[in-house]
C-alpha cells in the first residue's frame, strides 16, 4: 500500500468519526467577567467574539451543522439592561459576520420564536439568513428566543393546524415539524462553564446525543478545546440503546 493510499484511508477513518451535527451551550460569560474583574457586559462581548473561531474550525473540520444557544426564552427574566446588551451584541455580530459567513459557505438559520423578538433584532436575523441562503458547506443554527419545550409545543400546534390525525402520529411525524427538520440528527452536545445539564436546549434532538461537559468558561473555549471535544466524541461507542 502506498503512502498516498494510507493517508487516504486515515482521512476517511477520521471523517467517519466526526459528528455531523454539533450543538454548544455557551455558558460562563458572566463568571468569566467576574473572574477578570470586568463588567458582565464585557463578558458577553467576549463570549460573542469566541463564536467566530469555533465556527471557522467547525467549517474546517467538515461539520455539517453547528447549533449554538445564543438566547433562551428564559433569558428574558434577566435585567432589562442585560437583555438589551445581549440583543445589541448579537445583532451587531450577525451583521458584522455575514460577509465572512458567506465567504466560508455557511448558511445561517434561526431556531426559536422569532416573531416574539423586537423588530430590529428580527430584521437583522432574517437578513443574515437570506444573505447566506446559498451556503452549502455548513449550516449554523442560532438558537434565539429558543426553548426546547416550546419547540415541541410548536410542533404539536403545527400538526394540529395541518389537520393531521393524532391517532396516527408517531415520533418520525412529529420530528418533521421541529425547527431542526431536514437536518442531521444531533450527535454531540457540548456545554462549557462546568454545569452538567442541557437547560432546555434541543431536548428532543438530544435523546441519543453524546454529552460533553467542560469546566472551561465559554470565552476561553478556543479551537483546541473544540478539537478536544471532537476527539472525545471519536473515542466513544454509540449504541443507541442496542
Amino acid at each position: 500500500m502506498t503512502s498516498t493510499e494510507t493517508a487516504e484511508i486515515a482521512a476517511a477513518e477520521a471523517e467517519s468519526t466526526l459528528p455531523r451535527h454539533v450543538a454548544i451551550i455557551m455558558d460562563g460569560n458572566r463568571r468569566w467577567a467576574r473572574l477578570h474583574g470586568l463588567p458582565e457586559a464585557q463578558g458577553h462581548a467576549a463570549g460573542v467574539e469566541a463564536i467566530r473561531p469555533i465556527v471557522r474550525r467547525a467549517v474546517e473540520r467538515g461539520i455539517a451543522v453547528l447549533s449554538i444557544y445564543a438566547f433562551s426564552r428564559e433569558n428574558w427574566a434577566r435585567t432589562s439592561d442585560e437583555v438589551e446588551t445581549l440583543m445589541t451584541l448579537l445583532e451587531s455580530a450577525i451583521a458584522d459576520e455575514t460577509p465572512e459567513l458567506i465567504r466560508q459557505g455557511v448558511h445561517v438559520q434561526v431556531l426559536g420564536r422569532v416573531a416574539e423578538l423586537p423588530e430590529r433584532t428580527r430584521q437583522s436575523i432574517e437578513q443574515a439568513a437570506q444573505a447566506t441562503a446559498g451556503g452549502s458547506r455548513m449550516t449554523l443554527n442560532v438558537a434565539f428566543n429558543y426553548s426546547g419545550r416550546s419547540e415541541i409545543v410548536d410542533a404539536v400546534r403545527a400538526v394540529l393546524a395541518a389537520g393531521a390525525s393524532l391517532d396516527a402520529l408517531d415520533e418520525a411525524d412529529l420530528g418533521g415539524w421541529l425547527y431542526t427538520r431536514d437536518l442531521p440528527e444531533l450527535d454531540l452536545l457540548v456545554r462549557t462553564g462546568g454545569e452538567q445539564r442541557i437547560s432546555n436546549f434541543l431536548i428532543w434532538q438530544a435523546a441519543y446525543a453524546e454529552l460533553y461537559f467542560t469546566d472551561r468558561l465559554w470565552p476561553d473555549f478556543d479551537q483546541q478545546a473544540f478539537d478536544a471535544a471532537l476527539a472525545e466524541y471519536a473515542r466513544r461507542s454509540r449504541r443507541f440503546g442496542r
